[in-house]
């Protein structure tokens, strides 16, 4: 048997999980340690580098706490992470400035500078969008894609970008922690959106490259998901509490590993996914685009293989504003307030056991209120910065647990949504596997199966998905597994949820409404940020 360690680098924290491979890939131990997205003016959204390393020393020797594993009997790491961040470091591997996540949107001036200008298709330059997409497949047409965000920093603080010796990823950075060495796997490259991906030119566009005024030597080294990078240096074996020379392997994104670990790597298969953001991804064997809907085949961890990718910003997210704004009282007219999961009679692990439990006595479209689910904008199937959050149709009837139920039940009308749209272009599989965090509740699979029409299956454990796709790079590049395609093998669904007719027609109403709201609304949602920004 062979012990690994996989680090799942998501928004909000660290997720480090101790697996033994033998004939499945086995959870042994996990431990999660929080930090800090920082929320600055202007749409920007920053981390800090050293609360991920940091998260990551404290949980690697919490690991080891109450099993008869040793660091020394650990074989390999690796990691599955959040994408398209942008670290920026010098030639020490020292951060010029804060990372910035994947959700910053400052680059407005930036991505108008660079696409908005000329004859324009979808809101973008047509000869530089064509060229992006005989090149890479894909655009940066979002404001808050990595290289907007990258022209950011040049031209708003050029004395920190004078230092820039590599563009990373967060995944990137760190296993030069680990390893000493800059690299980025295909797949973080081709989320940079300057990969070619023609075939035989897989590497950093040059063309792409001149087009946006990005140095080329600002580019790390492309290495594959299944590569070793190097061994754990005894500086980070240190910190770490692991044993110095452990390899370490490329790992991938979370857009990729999280199919891998759902068991979805067959051409066809779908999954779903919804953690802090969420998203729907199909495995196709040739790269598509929708540059109207805003999906395309993206790179993944599988050699011959895209997922065909489209994302929300906020999925979880919501569920944790409802959890802060809705739940817990904020105007303090309670005498004594006692948390659920504290009291002597409680039954409920935590709060969103408690939630998800109290929405059950709402029926299905919760009592006519639709709630739209873009607390932090939109990319698919619209691009808006400036989309946010709807609560529609409130009555004298409406409580918190209508307010509740319809969040949930928002989130799912976009999934649904985002399916019906890659619909379109491709086959999606007659079954999904629904994965993430918000795959833990029952009450969200069945109203996920009734609000798409679609078998739901989870898999046991959905909210460690990532994690155990990167284990399974690590057992692919140490030889234990022959591929990842076999993985499929060792994952089955655990619960499966059967649409229920009557509370589709319910559903089928109020979606078709949901659909609308983003129309009839989007001038308003544009008057109103700027007001907001003023």
């Amino acid at each position: 048997m062979t012990y690994v360690i996989a680090y799942d680098i998501g928004t909000t924290g660290v997720k480090t999980c101790l697996f033994r491979i033998q004939e499945k890939i086995e959870l042994i131990s996990s431990a999660h340690e929080g930090y800090h997205l920082y929320m600055v003016k202007n749409g920007g959204a920053e981390q800090d580098e050293e609360e991920w390393w940091n998260a990551m020393c404290v949980t690697t020797r919490k690991l080891f706490e109450g099993n008869e594993v040793t660091p020394a009997e650990i074989a390999g790491i690796s990691f599955c992470s959040q994408m398209q961040g942008l670290v920026l470091v010098d030639k020490d591997g020292m951060a010029v400035r804060k990372p910035m996540s994947y959700m910053d949107q400052r680059a407005t001036r930036e991505m108008k500078d660079g696409m908005g200008y000329g004859l324009k298709i979808s809101g973008v330059n047509a000869v530089k969008l064509f060229r992006s997409l005989w090149i890479s497949k894909a655009a940066s047409t979002s404001v808050k894609d990595p290289v907007w965000k990258y022209k950011w920093v040049e031209n708003n603080e050029p004395e920190s970008f004078k230092r820039v010796y590599k563009w990373l990823d967060v995944k990137e950075y760190l296993t030069y922690r680990c390893t000493g060495r800059f690299v980025m796997t295909e797949d973080s490259a081709f989320a940079t959106l300057l990969y070619d991906t023609r075939k035989g030119k897989e590497g950093f566009s040059k063309s792409l490259c001149r087009m946006n005024g990005v140095r080329m030597e600002h580019l790390p080294e492309i290495t594959k998901s299944t590569d070793k990078i190097g061994g754990l240096t005894e500086k980070s074996a240190t910190e770490l509490g692991l044993v110095p020379g452990i390899p370490v392997f490329g790992g991938g994104g979370d857009a990729s590993l999280i199919g891998i670990g759902a068991g979805c790597v067959k051409v066809g298969d779908t999954h779903i996914y919804s953690g802090t953001s969420g998203w729907v991804s199909t495995i196709v064997d040739k790269q598509k685009v929708d540059i109207f809907r805003m999906i395309a085949a993206i790179v993944g961890a599988q050699g011959g293989r895209y997922n065909y990718f489209a994302e929300m910003e906020t999925a979880g997210k919501c569920l944790e504003w409802v959890k802060d704004h809705l739940a817990l009282d904020e105007i303090g007219i309670y005498l004594e307030k006692k948390h659920v999961a504290q009291t002597q009679e409680a039954t409920y692990v935590n709060l969103y056991d408690y939630l998800m439990e109290t929405i059950k006595s709402i029926g299905p479209g919760a009592g006519g209120v639709i709630f739209t689910p873009w607390l932090h904008g939109n990319r698919c199937p619209f691009e808006d910065p400036n989309a946010a959050g709807i609560f529609f149709n409130i009555t004298l009837d409406t409580g918190k647990t209508e307010l509740i139920r319809a969040v949930l039940e928002g989130i799912c009308y976009h999934l649904r949504w985002m399916l019906e749209c890659q619909g379109k272009k491709i086959k999606t599989s007659s079954s999904i596997r629904f994965v993430g965090g918000g795959a833990l509740s029952p009450i969200t699979g069945q109203i996920l199966a009734d609000i798409t029409g679609y078998k739901v299956e989870v898999v046991s454990n959905p909210q460690n998905v990532g994690s155990v796709g990167a284990a399974a790079v690590v057992g692919v590049g140490l030889g234990i597994i022959p591929d990842l395609e076999t993985v499929k093998d060792y994952i089955p669904p655990m619960q499966c949820f059967e649409p229920d007719t009557k509370a589709k027609e319910i559903y089928d109403r109020n979606y078709e409404v949901f659909k609308r709201l983003y129309q009839t609304n989007k001038e308003n949602f544009k008057a109103l940020k700027k007001s907001v920004c003023q």
